[in-house]
């Protein structure tokens, strides 16, 4: 068993890094990453009211790691609900092997997408969904991502964020610009990140969801 720091309010709470290995030895062992991306994605899915903004859109925003992938999971979900969804490709060449093979997924299912070059109109979304950075984010967000950010702020959607809010440190909780959420769904199991630094502020609410990860 790693270094397991702490439970806080009764949660199990861990690094970053032992989540990585965590993930990789379940991987290795158990689960294959495929199978491990669309629990995640099924999790975030059935963590949301998908309804209560039902007049309008949900806009899924996507990076270009896993954390976009469980996003490609959460469209094809939605798509299959008869759920007005839209993706949105902040790095629309950019894709992790897993991603790629659920944005193909989503392509089969007609689902749309818009990539920032295109004039987005946020307030258009009852719901926002974050899947730009995970929680392995270090550093503060910058440049047209850094705008994304702010702009969904300022949306007066409902925003829900996958894992973490984009634009935390994971382990620190810290970062300059970052996504203010609803719900954060958290996967796995509750890094510090979602306790520390600016996490109180960020997240008005917060919930963990166990998809199979072996806590190594």
């Amino acid at each position: 068993m790693a270094d397991i720091d702490e439970f806080i309010d009764g949660n199990l709470v861990v690094s970053v890094e032992t989540m990585r290995k965590s993930d990789a030895w379940t991987i290795a062992n158990l689960t294959d990453s495929k199978t491990l991306m669309a629990r995640a994605g099924k999790a975030v899915f059935d963590s949301v009211d998908w309804n209560n903004r039902h007049y309008k859109k949900v806009a899924i925003v996507c990076g270009k790691g896993n954390n976009a992938g469980d996003g490609y999971v959460i469209a094809k979900l939605l798509k299959d609900s008869d759920i007005d969804v839209e993706l949105i490709l902040l790095y629309p060449e950019n894709f992790s092997e897993d991603g790629k093979y659920y944005f193909d997924e989503c392509v089969k299912s007609d689902v749309t997408f818009k990539t920032y070059e295109n004039e987005l109109i946020w307030e258009e979304y009852g719901i926002i969904v974050d899947c730009i950075f995970g929680t392995g984010f270090k550093g503060n967000a910058n440049g047209f991502v850094a705008k994304v950010i702010e702009d969904i702020n300022s949306s007066g959607s409902y925003i829900v964020a996958v894992d973490i809010n984009s634009g935390l440190n994971g382990d620190t909780g810290l970062g300059e610009v970052y996504i203010k959420s609803d719900l954060t769904v958290s996967i796995g199991t509750y890094k510090y990140g979602h306790f520390r630094g600016n996490a109180e502020i960020a997240m008005k609410n917060k919930v963990n969801c166990d998809i199979g990860i072996v806590i190594q």
